[in-house]
């Protein structure tokens, strides 16, 4: 396997993002001071309805956007996950396009098949990596994708509204495989445990979190535990 290099933060920050997009008279601004602590090693989620900014935040994050304002702390390396995996999962088989990323560093064929067999299982497909990807369910192609990001060893992984495009039983395989991969990567080791930031707008999804912060136009609102958040989410009735 390929070695992390620091630096390494006590927790993921996220200090005054401010994002605008158009110009003119069209300008609009989509982050409006986004503040956000995620504790290393953690599951934590980013609720809140759609087009409240929480995608836009997790881009930022990823680097995908230009912020106009703030900053960024986040232990490096780090993978995301798009919500459409038709998008991620491209390569013919499962081997492949797991290995895919790894063919910007410097690795032998036998670390490279080694690196893809540990994130299969620990996703839970090592007996799927000859498939075809087209026969794949939504559900084990997000996962598939997740063991993509899994291979490049990342310490934070950003997951952007992986359930949107599943069924109720692959949503629920899906929340399940990254709550065990956090709880596995915790119980192997406490120098270098997975951190998950899960961008969502499903109330039920909080059960699997073990923090979350609500954002509502383009700001974080809350943070707290779940069971608070579904108070807050409550007292805002339709908005989500």
């Amino acid at each position: 396997m390929h070695k992390i290099s620091p630096p390494t933060f006590v927790k993921s920050v996220i200090r005054g993002l401010q994002l605008t997009f158009g110009g003119g008279g069209s300008r609009k601004q989509v982050l409006a001071g986004v503040d956000l602590d995620v504790p290393r090693g953690s599951f934590h989620m980013l609720l809140g309805a759609n087009g409240c900014g929480k995608s836009t935040t997790l881009r930022v994050v990823a680097g995908l956007l230009p912020a106009g304002s703030g900053t960024v702390h986040v232990d490096r390396p780090f993978g995301m996950v798009f919500q459409n995996p038709d998008h991620q999962v491209v390569l013919p088989t499962v081997a492949a396009d797991v290995a895919f990323g790894l063919g910007r560093y410097k690795l032998t064929s036998k670390q490279v098949t080694a690196a893809v067999h540990h994130a299969l299982e620990r996703v839970g497909l090592t007996r799927y990596s000859e498939r075809p990807t087209s026969s794949l369910s939504g559900g084990q192609k997000q996962r598939v994708a997740i063991a993509g990001a899994l291979a490049e060893n990342p310490r934070v992984l950003l997951l952007d509204e992986l359930t949107t495009f599943l069924d109720a039983r692959d949503q629920r395989n899906v929340l399940e495989c990254v709550r065990g991969l956090v709880d596995s990567k915790k119980k192997s080791t406490l120098d270098n445990p997975v951190t998950a930031l899960w961008v969502t707008h499903r109330l039920e999804e909080l059960e699997f979190a073990d923090g979350v912060s609500i954002m509502d136009g383009g700001r974080v609102i809350f943070n707290g535990t779940p069971n608070e958040a579904i108070a807050v989410m409550k007292k805002m009735g339709a908005r989500i």
